[in-house]
């Protein structure tokens, strides 16, 4: 793995230094973040709620919010209609609690993936239309369903779309409001909020006299949010923040049931635990059975229920992962038989036997081996369901929408796309989509990865007190990533000592110093030996055990010099 470390700012890390009372590691660990000025810098470490702008600067919201009090005094029914995703999921969570305080008379909709497929589907708007429903909400969805909307008009039904996904679509559909923050004449300061966020900004919108009621939901936001991999940055970073604090504190009878089942400390709780852990139990009833389950849980005030819905997302996420892992050998296979790395920048598989709840995942797993973007294209009979994964520096939907005349319909961002295609189609969409795909760099399509390291350090630095400094720049995730360190020219003083499953640990010294190092994925490099010198590329937290707080080096990457 090639090591590349930022360069040092001495100078912005002074300032910093000197305004804000913090270390010179933490300075350049924000400036290595693009952020640069005080003000930024003041806002990104100690930002809170205040800090949030007025829903009202979001297009669409002051005519959402009036439309939605008149259908409450009306008694119209309302229909909430989500996605199956943990961000879908927790978006009609957070919506129906709402409406519930407000006595809206409610119902909520989530499609089935395999029978509705993603988004807004006109059977669904028909059958709601058959149920009475006035007014319809998408949350996490609906931005390019022009002609669903069209029909919900014909049926005599409002829609109202919360969404924030890409606009694609030629015209928007014509709704009653839309409120996505990438509208291109919307003046909302902060583009990348997640589908739960905006969500909550028409709750706060929507009861802004009951701010702290609404506020109880930041939970379900934070959840969302970081399952739904966002950047952390700007409102997502202070969303995610307060929502972590709720979740830790283990009140919502859903969640504590979860943690429990997943054997997980509530206080300990980080975003990696959320997108590793609780996010995949939520998202394997979406990918394989239906999200109304995962609804149920996050809105149940009974612990005996919750615990007894738990259990069940725990047993589907097992079987979503013995599908994932058999689907994965296979397409490996079928990577090494028929990749042409002269003329495949990216990878496009289909099979009949793949289920397109889980390819996503497999996708990821790919583009992980092979540091190209993938797309697995799941086939019944002549119709195929596809999901891509893409690679830092390289745009994988504007690569679909350069090819998007072989495709049936597509959506996504730069880093994932869902598609749906013609089995005929498959081998014309490949050939289009590497042709258009130039602008893969060599250095991308090289297998080798690279590592960012934000900082060289003595070994007189790696210390408890930088290790719980580093507290000051959680959540960690897109956009603020883990800090990533590393030291040279290090003594491997004790043999490496299995741990775990994949795990190894072992202790170096430099001089008189010494300190503790451990992987638990020690496949990744050569194992080193007593006496080698190293070079070492680690994450740095706090271990606690039987009370003794130490700090703890987590490799990232060895060199044995």
């Amino acid at each position: 793995m090639k090591w590349e470390i930022c360069e040092p700012n001495e100078r912005l890390q002074q300032l910093l230094f000197k305004e804000l009372s913090i270390s010179p590691v933490i300075a350049q660990l924000l400036i290595n973040r693009g952020i640069r000025a005080v003000k930024d810098a003041r806002d990104f470490l100690f930002g809170d709620l205040t800090f949030c702008h007025d829903p009202f600067l979001m297009k669409g919201m002051k005519a959402a919010v009036p439309r939605i009090k008149e259908a409450i005094s009306k008694k119209e029914k309302i229909m909430i209609y989500g996605d199956y995703d943990v961000d879908g999921v927790t978006s009609v969570a957070v919506l129906a609690s709402v409406l519930s305080l407000m006595g809206a008379d409610y119902e909520t909709f989530i499609p089935n993936r395999m029978e509705d497929g993603y988004g807004l589907n006109i059977t669904a708007v028909t059958n709601a239309r058959d149920k009475g429903v006035k007014l319809l909400i998408t949350v996490d969805c609906g931005i390019n369903s022009v002609k669903e909307v069209e029909c919900a008009n014909e049926c005599g039904i409002d829609v109202i779309i919360t969404d924030h996904h890409v606009v694609k679509a030629r015209k928007p559909p014509p709704a009653y409001a839309i409120i996505d923050p990438h509208q291109s004449d919307c003046e909302y300061p902060f583009k990348n909020l997640a589908g739960v966020g905006v969500a909550y900004k028409l709750a706060r919108a929507l009861v802004s006299e009951e701010e702290e009621q609404i506020d109880a939901e930041l939970d379900m936001v934070a959840l969302g949010t970081i399952a739904d991999i966002v950047p952390l940055n700007g409102e997502n970073r202070i969303l995610a923040k307060a929502g972590l604090k709720k979740l830790r504190s283990g009140k919502r009878a859903g969640i504590k049931a979860l943690l429990d089942v997943a054997r997980l400390d509530p206080e300990k709780l980080t975003c990696r635990h959320i997108g590793f852990v609780l996010g995949p139990r939520i998202n394997a009833m979406g990918r394989i059975s239906s999200a109304d389950i995962a609804l149920d849980l996050l809105m149940s005030r009974d612990s005996t229920q919750a615990r007894e819905i738990a259990q069940i997302l725990d047993q589907e996420n097992k079987n979503r992962q013995g599908i994932e892992k058999d689907i994965l050998k296979q397409a490996l296979e079928m990577v090494k038989e028929q990749l042409e790395p002269e003329k495949q920048n990216i990878i496009v598989l289909a099979d009949e036997s793949w289920h397109p709840g889980v390819i996503g995942i497999v996708a990821s797993r790919i583009t992980e081996s092979y540091n190209r973007p993938a797309i697995l294209i799941a086939l019944e009979g002549e119709d195929g369901k596809g999901s891509g994964r893409g690679i830092d520096g390289f745009d994988l939907f504007g690569a679909i929408q350069m090819a998007g005349e072989h495709l049936e319909d597509f959506g996504g961002h730069k880093q994932a796309c869902g598609l749906r295609i013609k089995k005929d189609k498959i081998n014309l969409f490949r050939s289009a989509l590497n042709e258009r795909s130039e602008e893969v760099s060599e250095t991308e399509k090289a297998p080798c990865k690279k590592l960012y390291i934000d900082l060289c350090l003595p070994f007189s630095h790696i210390n408890l007190k930088l290790a719980k400094e580093l507290d000051l720049l959680m959540p960690y995730g897109p956009e603020n990533e883990t800090p990533v360190f590393c030291l040279r020219g290090l003594r491997v003083n004790t043999a490496p000592k299995n741990i775990g499953k994949n795990g190894m640990k072992f202790y170096v010294s430099c001089g008189n110093i010494t300190g503790e190092a451990l992987t638990f994925k020690k496949d990744l490099f050569t194992k080193p030996r007593i006496g080698d010198i190293v070079d070492l590329a680690f994450t740095l937290s706090v271990n606690t055990w039987n009370g003794v707080d130490s700090v703890q080096m987590t490799l990232k990457d060895l060199h044995i010099i």
